[in-house]
């Protein structure tokens, strides 16, 4: 499966945008979808995770309340809802397959090593 994240912009603080991960070459029926984001210099970072039917989701505590995952199986994409952005947010968004989502105790409960599929990302900003 070929993913390609889209949706990003330039937003003011507090502002939303909502993110899209289509799917092509195959279905998504069968895949968790985890998103991910980077700045230059460090690692990337994973900050949710739907598993394949939609019925758990996950989510990093910096952005759990703020951030929505979801998906649409019929049209093979998922979506990354982002709410009362802030400048932090600023990064790359990248979405990524898995069997299933992988969460971890701790600081980054995601880990990119398990997922794969990784498409082209798309840029957030969020100015103060």
């Amino acid at each position: 499966v070929q993913l390609q994240a889209s949706g990003g912009g330039l937003v003011q603080a507090g502002g939303s945008l909502r993110l899209s991960c289509a799917a092509s070459g195959s279905t998504l029926d069968y895949s968790a979808i985890g998103w991910f984001r980077q700045v230059p210099g460090k690692k990337r970072e994973g900050v949710s995770c739907i598993s394949s039917n939609g019925g758990s989701t996950y989510y990093e505590d910096s952005v759990r309340g703020r951030f929505t995952i979801s998906r649409d199986n019929a049209r093979s994409t998922a979506f990354l809802q982002m709410n009362s952005l802030k400048p932090e947010d600023t990064a790359v968004y990248y979405c990524a397959a898995a069997r299933r989502c992988h969460f971890y105790s701790g600081r980054n409960p995601f880990r990119a090593a398990d997922f794969g599929s990784w498409g082209q990302g798309t840029q957030v900003t969020v100015s103060s």
